[in-house]
Formats: structure tokens, C-alpha cells, sequence
């Protein structure tokens, strides 16, 4: 039986800006992995442990102003300062459940929230 768990988001980019949006994702702790070669004209992918971020190529992105990914980096700090350093948006945020977090913009405007571990993954649970 295959366990259930999140497999991939998807995430609208131009053509063009691709490559800048997977560089983002790889100063997340992502990698660059390949994609099938029947994908080529469709999109490019990153990948943290099991969880993929598929970038799909869209003429007319839709880019939601609250919707967005969230990830887990237990090297919090230091992903937010490379995130900075690269010059990109970063804001700090509520530090509601004990975990530092904040909202890292994409090259393209997609919000990911960043945070050091998840609601019920701290070290005091």
C-alpha cells in the first residue's frame, strides 16, 4: 500500500522566468532534479526529500496575493539571510506556535512561508 502524503505543488511561471524562480527555490533547500523528457515543453521541477515544486509554463500566470507554499528549514536563519542576500522580498511574520517564520517572495511574486518547523514539530512538543 503507498502511504498518503503530499507529492507536489504546482506553481505557474513564464517560460523566461523559470530558471530564476528555481534558483529561488534552491536558496529554500530545494534541489533542481530533471523532469521526464516528455515534459520538456511544460515545466521544470525542484525537489526537497519527497516533496516536489513543479513549475508549469503559462503564457498568463495566475499568481494568488495569499495563497502559497510553506516549508520547513530547520536552518531557518540561515535560508532567511541567503534569501536576503540574494536580494530577495522577505517579511518577518506572528510568531504564533513557537517557531520563527516569515514570507519570502518569489522572483515572480509567489509567496512561500518559511519557517523553522511546523505547528506541533517543536522541539517542546
Amino acid at each position: 500500500m503507498i502511504e498518503r502524503g503530499l507529492h507536489h505543488v504546482s506553481l505557474e511561471v513564464r517560460r523566461a522566468d523559470a530558471e530564476a524562480c528555481r534558483d529561488f527555490f534552491v536558496l529554500l533547500g530545494f534541489e533542481k532534479v530533471p523532469h521526464p523528457p516528455a515534459l520538456d515543453d511544460i515545466a521544470v521541477w525542484v525537489q526537497s526529500g519527497d516533496l516536489q515544486i513543479h513549475m508549469l509554463y503559462a503564457d498568463e500566470p495566475v499568481i494568488p496575493p495569499r495563497g502559497h507554499v510553506a516549508v520547513a528549514c530547520p536552518d531557518y536563519e540561515a535560508t532567511i539571510a541567503r534569501l536576503r542576500a540574494a536580494g530577495y522580498r522577505v517579511e518577518d511574520h506572528d510568531n504564533v506556535w513557537g517557531s520563527p517564520r516569515a514570507f519570502a517572495y518569489s522572483p515572480v511574486g509567489h509567496v512561500v512561508e518559511v519557517m523553522q518547523f511546523p505547528p506541533g514539530g517543536g522541539a517542546a512538543d
